[in-house]
């Protein structure tokens, strides 16, 4: 019998080693899995690649796996926002590494990540210091610039509902990276609302297929990140 789910977030991020590959999903607060990703700050596993769209808000979430000096180096598109404060400081201070990759191309270098499409051209970044040292071809009379597919060890991603093979259904636009990462990873980690028994969701609606997923614990009241960053609430509590 194929069950996926386990008890706890604890469970959900054992096996994650220092030095991974890490996806998180999220965009801003939407679809951000805080509880795997407090969870890994309790694990412990340091000197970290993270992906994701941005650097966190405030001190909590992913933020607080920055500012918890678990991270390495950071690959988003938005390294600063209205309430990240952590991510500039010690970036700064050169205390950690940033790629940054416009939002288009890091959706799409994921997506040909777990397509299994080694690289891509793409206009976007020619003529800038983002495509310096990188390939450029002419098609049409336009350049382009190679982009590489990114593949992950784990991805960290919030889903709505799932069942117990690991097909999954998000909540609107909290899809955002969801999916693609899900498909890019060695081993994908969900944290889902609501868990349902299997032929509770209609295979019509079911975005991410099971086969992409590894494990998922349910989280039945995630926790409001943008309360905690308006209560300047820290991680660890």
């Amino acid at each position: 019998m194929i069950d996926k789910i386990v008890q706890s977030p604890a469970d959900a991020v054992s096996g994650i080693f220092d030095g991974a590959t890490i996806m998180i999903s999220g965009f801003g607060e939407a679809g951000s899995p805080i509880e795997l990703i407090h969870a890994l700050i309790d694990h412990g596993a340091k000197e970290l690649t993270v992906v994701s769209n941005n650097t966190g808000s405030g001190h909590v979430g992913l933020a607080a796996l920055i500012e918890n000096r678990r991270v390495r180096k950071m690959i988003c598109s938005f390294p600063r926002t209205t309430n990240s404060k952590v991510f500039p400081e010690l970036y700064h201070k050169g205390e950690i590494e940033l790629e940054l990759v416009p939002q288009g191309s890091l959706a799409e270098r994921i997506r040909a990540g777990g397509a299994g499409i080694p690289a891509f051209y793409t206009p976007a970044s020619v003529n800038t210091p983002l495509a310096e040292g990188k390939e450029t071809r002419v098609f049409n009379g336009q350049t382009y610039v190679m982009e590489n597919a990114i593949r992950a060890d784990f991805s960290l991603v919030k889903c709505r509902k799932a069942d117990r093979h690991g097909n999954l259904v998000y909540n609107k636009t909290a899809r955002n990276f969801g999916p693609i990462m899900c498909m890019a990873a060695e081993t994908t980690i969900v944290q889902a609302r609501e868990t349902v028994p299997l032929g509770a969701i209609d295979p019509e609606v079911v975005v991410t297929p099971g086969i992409f997923v590894s494990r998922i614990v349910e989280v039945r009241n995630p926790a409001d990140e943008s309360k905690l960053v308006a209560e300047d609430r820290r991680y660890p509590w």
